[in-house]
């Protein structure tokens, strides 16, 4: 389940193994109780903290999730240099400066991370930021897109290490490489699937 989080409204998603019990946490960027609490009531233990890109708003509450349930934090090394940019980030919001720390693993392109029976082959999609990626679980038919691919629109490129023709170039090499039946799970806003912003996202018309 997904579900905002933070003045941002960041969709922090929650896949868990109802066999096993065992869950990853993908951009936890804030509201860490709360996300805490629904892990607690759904019985769920958390093996892996997936962060799609080091902005403030995804990465925010990595560390203390990490702190309250043990699990190591995924993130692109490209990314880094946005991770040690977060007072920066707090500042651009106007809010406190979350404490982060180095990833415990890296996301490379083509690794595979998530559940045992759910597992996510890893897409690095720059653009948004230089270490965006984007988690394809074939079996369930659905990517997270992180900032990449929004429902009818595209991530932003004017912040640090942003850059639009890298990032049109993800959306056609890596995304709509994709089915179209697979669902998108956007870092903002509703779900949508790759045929539907094919065939509507106005930055993808040829």
């Amino acid at each position: 389940e997904s579900f905002a989080v933070g003045p941002l409204a960041c969709n922090c998603t929650l896949l868990g193994d109802e066999q096993t019990h065992e869950a990853i946490v993908i951009d936890p960027g804030d509201e860490v109780g709360r996300i805490n609490q629904r892990l607690a009531e759904l019985g769920l233990k958390v093996k892996q903290i997936l962060v799609t890109h080091a902005h403030i708003d995804h990465v925010g509450g990595a560390l203390k999730l990490k702190r309250l349930t043990g699990a190591p934090i995924f993130l692109n090394e490209n990314d880094l240099p946005l991770l040690k940019m977060m007072e920066m980030q707090a500042a651009w919001l106007g809010v406190p400066t979350p404490e982060t720390a180095p990833p415990d693993e890296g996301l490379a392109e083509g690794a595979s991370v998530g559940l045992e029976h759910y597992p996510a082959q890893v897409l690095h999609t720059p653009g948004h930021t230089e270490g965006s990626v984007c988690l394809h679980f074939v079996p369930l038919k659905m990517v997270i897109a992180g900032d990449t691919l929004f429902a009818g629109s595209i991530g932003r490129t004017d912040l640090p290490g942003g850059n639009f023709d890298q990032i049109m170039d993800s959306i056609r090499s890596r995304l709509l490489a994709l089915p179209d039946e697979t669902k998108v799970l956007p870092g903002h806003g509703p779900a949508t699937t790759i045929g539907e912003e094919r065939r509507g996202n106005p930055f993808l018309r040829k």
